[in-house]
């Protein structure tokens, strides 16, 4: 089943007289469960492109299906509510509230809400809940600036489960971190995906997208290529180049 469905979708900006296509005719779809890199160089488009795919932002034409519904042209109240019930955002600075603790802050999104599925004991509960999977137990009532970069990452991994949606969508979310805390992340991102989640994860660096299950790659709002992990390693097998060389 289809999670995402995007077809020829276009982001134009117009500053002053000068015209500029971030998107130029975008498509492919996303199944439930994949593990999918977006990759592509500074001025490829794929910021652009996940802030469309976050709900963050619309495109100028094409279509966006999103577990069946069309989201290409909802008002920003309709988007709002889809980015809270079925997108887990994950951003390179961690986007904290910094007078918050980091239990608060995992209890966020269920604050935005408008649908209230839980009562406020069962809310507290599930982000205790949530901030011990992903190792913060001790942790609870520091607010970020007592935590380490790769700690306030969990933290905001913890929130973005927190109303259980299908899709953790992550914006270089080992970017500003060192290479023990990204190891940590791009773990605790494996392991959801283990456990059913699909995620898309927003890099330019070549080794995370090799632990995709599959890589597509942005290049002038385009997309230049789109290979399964499986189809990788039959072309540099095919092409006679290294095993581990990742391109």
């Amino acid at each position: 089943m289809n999670l995402v469905e995007l077809t020829d979708i276009r982001k134009v900006y117009t500053i002053g007289t000068v015209t500029i296509e971030a998107l130029a005719g975008v498509s492919f779809e996303i199944s439930e469960h994949e593990f999918v890199a977006i990759m592509g160089p500074s001025g490829s488009g794929k910021s652009t492109l996940m802030n469309i795919l976050g709900c963050l932002d619309t495109p100028t034409s094409g279509t966006y299906i999103l577990r069946d519904h069309d989201v290409s042209r909802l008002r920003s109240n309709e988007l709002a509510s889809i980015r809270n019930q079925d997108i887990g955002f994950v951003f390179q600075s961690y986007n904290l509230l910094p007078q918050l603790s980091a239990l608060e802050n995992v209890i966020l999104p269920c604050t935005y809400s408008e649908e209230r599925k839980m009562s406020g004991k069962e809310v507290k509960a599930r982000a205790l809940q949530l901030l011990e999977r992903v190792g913060l137990e001790h942790r609870v009532n520091n607010r970020p600036v007592e935590m380490s970069g790769g700690e306030q990452q969990r933290v905001a991994i913890a929130r973005a489960l927190m109303m259980n949606p299908p899709i953790i969508l992550a914006d270089e979310p080992t970017g500003n971190l060192n290479s023990q805390g990204a190891h940590e992340i791009l773990s605790i991102m494996k392991e959801l995906h283990r456990d059913g989640k699909t995620i898309i994860y927003v890099t330019h660096d070549d080794t995370i997208g090799a632990q995709a299950e599959r890589v597509i790659r942005i290049q002038d709002g385009r997309v230049v290529a789109d290979e399964t992990q499986a189809e990788r390693v039959i072309r540099i097998q095919d092409a006679g180049e290294p095993a581990g060389k990742v391109n």
